[in-house]
C-alpha cells in the first residue's frame, strides 16, 4: 500500500503509516485511537498574589493615612499578578492510545491546530482499515 499524507505542517506529518511529531515517529499501525486533551493553567497563585496586592492598596486607603511604599508596592504586586494571569494560556494535547499506553505526542497553544492534527490522525487510522 502506498504512503499517503493526510497532514504535513513543518516538524508534524501524518500519513497512512507513521505520526511524527517533535522528532519522534509513531507507526500508525500501533495506535489504537487518537483523542484531544485540554489543559488548563492553574491560576489559584495569580489570584492569591492578585488579592494581596489589592489587599494592600484597599488597607492603605481605607486607613486614611496611607504609605506611599505600601501602597506602590500593592499596585506592583497587582499588575505583577495581572500580567502573570494574562499570559497564561491552555496547552492542548494529542494523546496516542497504543497497545503500550497513552502518550502525549504533540503539545500546541492553538486548539484550530490540534484539531486538524487530531483529524488527520483519525483519517490516518480509518485508511489503514
Amino acid at each position: 500500500m502506498e504512503e499517503k499524507t493526510f497532514f504535513a505542517y513543518e516538524d508534524v506529518k501524518v500519513t497512512s503509516s507513521r505520526f511524527i511529531s517533535g522528532g519522534q515517529t509513531f507507526a500508525m499501525s500501533n495506535v489504537t485511537s487518537v483523542k484531544a486533551f485540554e489543559q488548563k493553567p492553574s491560576r489559584f497563585g495569580g489570584i492569591i498574589f492578585l488579592l494581596v496586592g489589592l489587599g494592600f492598596v484597599v488597607k492603605e486607603v481605607l486607613l486614611g493615612v496611607p504609605s506611599v511604599e505600601s501602597v506602590i508596592f500593592g499596585i506592583v504586586l497587582t499588575a505583577l499578578a495581572a500580567l502573570y494571569l494574562y499570559k497564561q494560556k491552555t496547552v492542548y494535547h494529542v494523546m496516542l492510545a497504543t497497545a503500550g499506553g497513552e502518550t502525549s505526542a504533540l503539545k500546541t497553544y492553538q486548539k484550530e491546530y490540534l484539531d486538524r492534527v487530531v483529524g488527520a490522525l483519525n483519517q490516518a487510522i480509518v485508511y489503514r482499515g
